[in-house]
């Protein structure tokens, strides 16, 4: 039986944050930045403001800055076959033949405006659920390859043939609509898929019916906000409460839930306390602490938590066990506690792709195998997709989640500019070196009255102590006199050697 679960919602203009609390404890956090929503996804009353035969492209005004971009494969097919792939190599009917200046068109943003280019559009519209992606206008049934074997694609095909017929006959419907399943619709139920297909439809309803009496440049549909996709994808029965702090957001969303997700409307409230909502549960400290590479554990050891562009390793350390009596037993339960922090660190963190865990070397078969049930067990709780493999030859746990979105880290965080990412800078002592080395360089190269060196305090001050002797030699060496000064915003790697 799931664990209850309450979600707090902490809106602001700029930014809309949420926490998924189970058991007193943070389990998944979402942000969103209100200036880094894109446009993809959403529909606009389009008009054609040029065509370009040669190019094979039109220009649209969809009310941006500048006219968005369309290219004939982009273009719908009005005899419903299925929709070629980009740049087909079938014979395209032109342009200049299917749209003339001044046409009005319903279009979707497939691409964003980047640098100076205008954004990049299709007439083939799609919407997307939490389990499915409606084609309004196609008949095709499609099925993510992600989807395992064979046998299990042609049992979902079948249920959903039959689903999408019996919402036909309900709603009198003589011509059906497409859908492509999406890889969380793997394990769903057919209620839930129901469920996606009567929301998608009706979407996509008060989109058409708007876009009949809305002018060129009107926008007709927006991709959910963080707080809508909040009552679409993440409120099961497991979901107990739902707490907005803004009273206007509250009512948006109450309005917005019981057209689409009249079944959650009964678990969201309005949050009047007098202290921050995210502060009920400590959630900016837990944010703090996501962040960050150390992770302790209860038991007094930690994890460190390394994420690069290829992979993400977790390492577990006993940290604080001190004495040799029942080793095997401390080493056991310090990884038995790991596995659960793991698993909720994975969630907090967002973090995917292969990731590669490297829990304390274990003597016997059966504390491997009961941490590694553990992680399984835990690892249930995930909505996102994963596969765990056993332990290798080294000893070392090699799992994948499926990558949803941006890892919390990368959406508030950036490289450090002193060390560009690699978590280290050189020591004041290195760096003292690489001057006295290019200082003699120079002076092979050039005759200057001076050598003044610009470096950071920790850099100067090395230089004037404990360095002095050498830097003193240097100048008698080379026979000029070397200078030294403070630049306090230079980084501890940076310095110039000024030639006066």
């Amino acid at each position: 039986m799931p664990h209850s679960q309450d979600i707090l919602i902490n809106w602001t203009p700029q930014e809309t944050r949420v926490a998924i609390i189970e058991s007193g404890a943070v389990q998944e956090l979402h942000v969103e930045r209100t200036l880094e929503r894109g446009l993809v996804g959403n529909i606009y009353v389009g008009k054609v403001v040029r065509v370009l035969p040669g190019m094979q492209s039109a220009f649209i005004d969809i009310g941006l800055e500048r006219a968005a971009f369309l290219h004939v494969a982009d273009l719908h097919r009005e005899d419903g076959s299925p929709r070629p792939h980009s740049r087909s190599t079938e014979v395209q009917v032109p342009i200049e033949k299917r749209l003339h200046e001044g046409q009005s068109l319903m279009v979707q943003v497939i691409k964003d405006p980047i640098g100076t280019k205008g954004a990049r559009l299709s007439s083939q519209i799609s919407v997307a659920g939490r389990l499915l992606v409606f084609l309004p206008q196609d008949e095709h049934l499609g099925i993510s390859q992600k989807i395992g074997s064979p046998e299990l694609r042609e049992q979902l095909r079948e249920r959903m043939t039959r689903l999408i017929s019996e919402a036909d006959a309900a709603e009198g419907r003589t011509r059906s609509s497409g859908f492509i399943l999406r890889t969380n619709a793997e394990d769903a139920t057919d209620a839930e898929l129901a469920l996606d297909i009567a929301y998608l439809r009706k979407t996509w309803a008060t989109v058409r019916e708007l876009g009949l009496k809305s002018p060129a440049g009107s926008l007709l549909y927006q991709e959910l906000n963080l707080a809508q996709r909040v009552l679409r994808d993440l409120v099961g029965e497991q979901v107990q409460s739902i707490r907005i702090d803004s009273l206007a957001q509250h009512d948006a969303l109450k309005a917005f839930g019981a057209e689409f997700t009249p079944t959650s409307i009964d678990k969201l409230a309005h949050y009047k306390g007098e202290r921050p909502i995210f502060d009920l549960y400590h959630i900016d400290t837990e944010i703090e602490r996501a962040l960050a590479r150390r992770v302790d554990l209860k038991s007094g050891g930690y994890l460190i938590v390394d994420q690069t562009e290829a992979l993400t390793t977790i390492d577990v350390n006993t940290g604080g066990y001190v004495g040799a009596r029942n080793f095997d037993e401390t080493i056991f339960k310090t990884n038995l506690e790991a596995a659960q922090a793991i698993a909720r660190q994975l969630r907090l963190r967002n973090l995917g792709g292969i990731i590669i865990i490297d829990f304390i070397d274990m003597q016997r078969e059966d504390h491997r195998e009961n941490v590694l049930s553990e992680l399984r067990k835990q690892l249930a709780r995930d909505r996102t997709k994963l596969t765990v493999s056993g332990f290798s030859q080294l000893g070392l746990v090699e799992m994948t989640r499926k990558r949803t979105r941006e890892s919390l880290a990368h959406m508030l965080c950036e490289p450090c500019p002193t060390c560009t990412g690699r978590g280290e800078v050189k020591t004041a002592r290195t760096v003292c070196y690489n001057i006295l080395r290019e200082i003699l360089r120079e002076a092979r190269q050039f005759s200057p009255k001076e050598f003044r060196v610009v470096a950071s305090a920790a850099v100067v001050e090395m230089l004037l102590d404990e360095e002095s002797a050498h830097l003193a030699g240097l100048s008698d060496f080379i026979g000029k006199p070397v200078s030294l000064q403070t630049e306090p915003s230079m980084s501890p790697e940076q310095y110039d050697i000024v030639l006066l």
